[in-house]
């Protein structure tokens, strides 16, 4: 064999020897190692060397958190009403040894010990509290798995029950209880907004008559005002004519003659007889033939 040849072959060789010899483990990974059959270490991430042949990888697990939908169970109430549930579950493999061989199927395990676990608590409580009580039945559910998958390696971090589906007949009854209350609901808003309506009516309607009195009573009390003053200035005006014409010191002849003055200013009303006193028809006279000698 040509030397050439002889040393390719050689590098080939260790070529072979270093990918079967050296193993890198990713990041969020495990690799459970066996030597000859028997569990031997568990790797993480980094390099690592392996014996060929000798050793073997025998399981590469994912430490990262994972989600199982699991299909829906059917399960009995207490009060014997049977429903559809489906779960949800989180979960995350903390020790890869047990993990690899503490169950041979993990995920089966779990889908089987999720329906049991279910089947029990739905089993103790009645439709109505399985419907209300889904942070209880979650809480619970998760406890009870959590403790049975620590010899797994698996830590169970929620439970989510995803749909509670009970049957037609009850869906069918709850639909038009919730329709029902649906309309009393509607009911009693308009109700409280006809309501509302009528009050504020009744306000608006109030507040219109308080301002229309006062805007009576305003009017009233200003025209009683104006009449008050009116009169009071005439009074005024008469105090004063009668102030003016003491300050005068009239003669008597002067006060016949104004009275023989309001009598004429008498006479153009309505009144059909007057009486005069007799000293006044004689300075009426008296007037008359003054005028009548001051026209000659």
């Amino acid at each position: 064999m040509p030397p050439i040849v002889s040393t390719v072959l050689w590098i080939a060789f260790a070529v072979l020897v270093l990918f079967a010899t050296v193993q890198i483990v990713p990041q969020a990974k495990a690799y459970v190692v066996e030597r000859l059959g028997a569990y031997k270490a568990t790797w993480s991430v980094g390099i690592h060397f392996k014996i060929p042949v000798i050793d073997r990888v025998a399981k590469k697990v994912s430490l990262k958190e994972q989600v199982v939908d699991f299909p829906p169970q059917p399960v009995i109430t207490k009060d014997n009403v049977t429903m559809q549930i489906d779960t949800i579950v989180y979960f995350q493999i903390i020790d890869p040894k047990l993990y690899t061989y503490g169950v041979e199927v993990p995920m089966a395990a779990i889908e089987n010990l999720t329906a049991t676990t279910l089947r029990n608590i739905i089993g103790d409580l009645e439709l109505d509290e399985t419907l209300t009580s889904r942070d209880h039945i979650n809480g619970r559910m998760r406890i009870i798995l959590d403790e049975a998958t620590d010899a797994w390696g698996i830590r169970v971090n929620r439970v989510e029950l995803k749909n509670i589906l009970p049957p037609r007949e009850i869906q069918d009854a709850m639909e038009k209880q919730m329709k029902a209350e649906r309309e009393r609901r509607q009911a009693i808003l308009q109700a409280e907004g006809e309501k509302q309506s009528q009050i504020l009516v009744a306000e608006g309607e109030k507040q219109s008559a308080i301002l229309r009195a006062d805007a009576s009573k305003i009017t009233k009390i200003r025209e009683a005002e104006g009449e008050a003053e009116a009169i009071l200035t005439v009074q005024k005006a008469l105090a004063d004519s009668i102030a003016m014409l003491n300050a005068a010191a009239p003669s008597e002849a002067v006060i016949k003659l104004k009275a023989l003055e309001a009598f004429a200013q008498a006479a153009d009303g309505q009144a059909t007889k007057l009486i005069i006193p007799s000293e006044i028809q004689a300075l009426a006279g008296l007037v008359a033939s003054a005028t009548e000698c001051a026209k000659q």
